[in-house]
């Protein structure tokens, strides 16, 4: 009788948790409401399935169980429940393959207008291409694939010189419109996934996978890789956003073409030292830090990091939390910078300054910070030196005190907060799980070994 009351109350509780839990699908904001309602129908199928077999098992316990001089029936065959059972698998099955067989119709029949968006996953980042006013993609191979190319365009063919490059991890849509994602991974197997939006595709390495979704009210949503794609799998997330019209348009009107990127001209060092004048004061005449001054060691670093974390503090997307005190002081001489132009010229001429490893100034276990450093390493190299292909600078040689706060900026919050830093972002989720200063320390006391 115990097991038998056991089964009932798994039944009704599994029953009553489905109808009564706060845990549901996130509310749609696409088209694909017919995928809920398959789903939904295999939910009730199941769901009876399942009901109807514990309370058959309960039955059965209670009316065969053992007695005193009770005897054993034994029946081979029964063809009539035999029947019986094969007719209502058979309809269970078609209830909900059929459905879905017909949602599958619809995923892989794209509408003629819609617009193309080509999404590129690589450990662990995304990044988009879009057609530009010829409304055709150019080609693109793996083999071409570089640190200043890194969707691997063919510069030979012309629709692709007005192609649009999106580095970042957010991609903007337009509200009402069909999008047909084009998917490609340029490592291993990723998912593009978006719960709002209910889409979900596989992107395999050496293919082009697809799909497509029409946006149905505007906002920002999630963009998770729902695959497991390595150790920075949890730090892989962007975000789509969905404009009305003319936000989409002027968004639009923001994106550098391939041609733009192509003809961009590398920094140039030597108009870059008269701009590092100002910067000399707190970081050293050869940018080897000071630490009384609260300035890291900035030779060493690629010109590509640098560029990018002054145009974060110019933008205020660095150095404007209230907890940021040395931040502010680099957002205000970053403002000095008049344009691209000059930032590049500083960076170039940081990056051209003699190597000089800084001192180390953090003690703490080798061993236990070779451990920790198994998950940075993944992005940030085997021996710290960084890498462009993952967006991810050196650490090894680097100033460590600096390191050490930053650290701890991104675990508290101070650094990685504001949406134009995605880099920053991911940064924040990984710090996350250096859970205090003795893990801090004991992890740059690995970088400095190395």
């Amino acid at each position: 009788m115990p097991i038998a009351v056991a089964l009932i109350v798994l039944a009704l509780g599994s029953v009553l948790f489905h109808f009564l839990s706060p845990w549901y699908f996130t509310p749609i904001a696409s088209n694909w409401g017919a995928i809920d309602t398959t789903i939904g129908i295999t939910f009730w199928v199941t769901g009876v399935v399942f009901v109807a077999v514990n309370v058959f098992t309960a039955w059965a316990v209670i009316r065969y169980r053992s007695r005193r001089g009770g005897r054993a029936d034994y029946q081979p065959e029964n063809k009539k429940l035999e029947g019986w059972l094969l007719v209502a698998t058979a309809g269970g099955v078609a209830a909900m393959l059929a459905p879905g067989l017909l949602v599958w119709a619809n995923v892989i029949d794209v509408p003629k207008d819609a617009q193309v968006v080509e999404v590129v996953a690589q450990q662990w980042n995304w990044s988009y291409r879009l057609p530009g006013k010829d409304g055709k993609l150019g080609t693109v191979h793996p083999r071409l694939v570089t640190d200043e190319n890194p969707f691997g365009l063919n510069a030979a063919d012309p629709n692709g010189r007005d192609d649009l490059l999106v580095a970042s991890p957010e991609l903007h849509v337009p509200l009402g419109h069909p999008i047909k994602l084009v998917l490609r991974s340029k490592d291993v197997l990723h998912d593009f996934g978006i719960a709002q939006l209910r889409v979900k595709m596989d992107m395999v390495p050496g293919q082009v996978t697809y799909t497509w979704f029409t946006p149905t009210r505007s906002g920002t949503f999630d963009l998770l890789c729902e695959e497991l794609c390595g150790i920075g799998h949890f730090a892989m997330r962007g975000r789509v956003v969905v404009d009305e019209p003319a936000a989409y348009a002027a968004w639009l009107d923001r994106q550098p073409t391939f041609a733009q990127v192509a003809a961009r001209v590398p920094g140039n060092a030597t108009a870059g030292q008269a701009l590092f004048a100002t910067c000399a004061a707190c970081h050293g005449a050869h940018a080897e830090g000071n630490l009384a001054l609260n300035a890291p060691r900035l030779a060493g670093q690629p010109a590509w990091y640098l560029e990018r974390q002054l145009r974060l503090f110019k933008s205020g997307a660095r150095g404007a939390h209230e907890k940021d005190t040395y931040g502010k002081t680099m957002a205000a001489m970053a403002a000095t910078l008049p344009d691209e132009a000059a930032i590049a010229n500083v960076a170039a001429y940081i990056a051209a300054l003699p190597d000089t490893p800084a001192a180390p100034t953090i003690q703490g276990s080798i061993d236990k910070g070779r451990s920790h450093y198994a998950t940075c390493a993944a992005c940030h190299g085997a021996d710290g030196r960084g890498a462009a292909a993952t967006r991810a600078p050196r650490l090894q040689g680097m100033s460590d005190w600096y390191m050490a706060r930053q650290l701890r900026n991104f675990r508290e919050g101070v650094r990685g907060g504001n949406a134009q830093d995605t880099d920053g972002a991911q940064m924040r989720l990984v710090a996350g799980m250096l859970v205090d200063d003795a893990v801090i320390g004991d992890t740059l006391a690995y970088i400095n070994s190395r």
